[in-house]
């Protein structure tokens, strides 16, 4: 923390050395101008406000960054938090799905969660019944996209924020440009070119935009899988499986299969039957989308960052 302060208020140009998550392969790493960070959290201050914030994410990844520089910058510093408590004080907390849902039906984490103003949640889909869960407390949340190359999140409930610009690549990729965007990767400058392309960052996901200007993120280009011909988006699969009231969290991979191309397959922390699983996800998905084998698991895996960990799920359904 004394060394993010230290950083932010220095004037010279050296830029912070943040790694990627890493959850579907090998981490990157990110470097961060001063002015990005500082972009964000103004960005951010301007959308929900600021104060002091609550940090339940390690400090090493870009969203415990921001929750550090936010709460600096707003003039306060962090309340560390241990698990979902903390002591009185913070009126901001940032999560990753996992962590948030773990703590929406944790009845002792429920009251510390209810004395926030806002809570922004990031870092992979959102189960949007956790979302109207919180919002019945009457606690402001929002759900956030954006990665290590755009200093954390830069679109909020599907909008950009202030000084953000949305576009797709002609193959429906997602590309994002402002001045919160990361100056490159370490070392790596053929990384670099292929992701900073005219003043855009062209990310790996999939989206759409609305009329209204509303980014739905239809998952990673590599999570759309090719079984039986048919084009099945994993994440949307996943989605529909974390709505089943037996199921506390679900990811769906593909596997190499002989028949098919690739087997749709399910990880699932909870108690449903494959059968129950292929008819709950065809009651709202095409047929061909359910999942054609499942794995149950106490826990899904996780990162050091709270994410679930895709390289994890897929040595799991491999092995099973």
């Amino acid at each position: 923390m004394a060394a993010l302060r230290h950083w932010l208020n220095a004037e010279d140009d050296q830029r912070l050395v943040i790694e990627t998550s890493g959850s579907t392969g090998r981490p990157k790493r990110a470097l961060l101008s001063r002015s990005a960070v500082l972009a964000s959290a103004g960005s951010s201050a301007r959308a929900v406000g600021h104060g002091p914030w609550a940090l339940a994410l390690p400090s090493n990844y870009v969203a415990g960054v921001n929750v550090i520089a936010r709460s600096l910058l707003a003039g306060h510093d962090p309340v560390v938090a241990d698990g979902a408590t903390w002591k009185a004080g913070p009126r901001f907390a940032s999560f990753v799905p996992t962590q948030l849902a773990r703590f929406v039906a944790d009845p002792d984490a429920i009251e510390v969660l209810q004395e926030l103003d806002c809570i922004l949640v990031g870092g992979g889909p959102v189960d949007r019944s956790v979302l109207a869960q919180i919002r019945s407390w009457g606690v402001d949340v929002h759900a956030t996209y954006g990665s290590s190359e755009t200093s954390g999140g830069c679109v909020y409930d599907g909008y950009p924020l202030p000084g953000v610009e949305i576009a797709l690549t002609d193959d429906g990729r997602i590309k994002l440009a402002g001045p919160m965007l990361f100056d490159g990767y370490l070392d790596d400058p053929e990384l670099t070119a292929e992701a900073l392309v005219d003043g855009w960052f062209i990310t790996s996901d999939l989206g759409a935009i609305a009329e209204d200007g509303r980014l739905t993120v239809i998952g990673r280009a590599d999570d759309m899988l090719i079984s039986g011909g048919v084009k099945v988006p994993a994440p949307a699969v996943a989605r529909r499986l974390n709505e089943h009231p037996d199921v506390r969290a679900a990811e769906v991979v593909g596997l190499p299969d002989p028949e098919w191309g690739q087997r749709v397959v399910a990880v699932i922390e909870g108690a449903i039957e494959l059968d129950e699983a292929r008819d709950w996800v065809a009651a709202t998905c095409p047929r061909t989308w359910a999942p054609r084998a499942l794995v149950t698991v106490e826990h899904l895996p996780l990162l050091a960052n709270g994410k679930v960990n895709r390289a994890a799920i897929r040595a799991i359904a491999q092995e099973a």
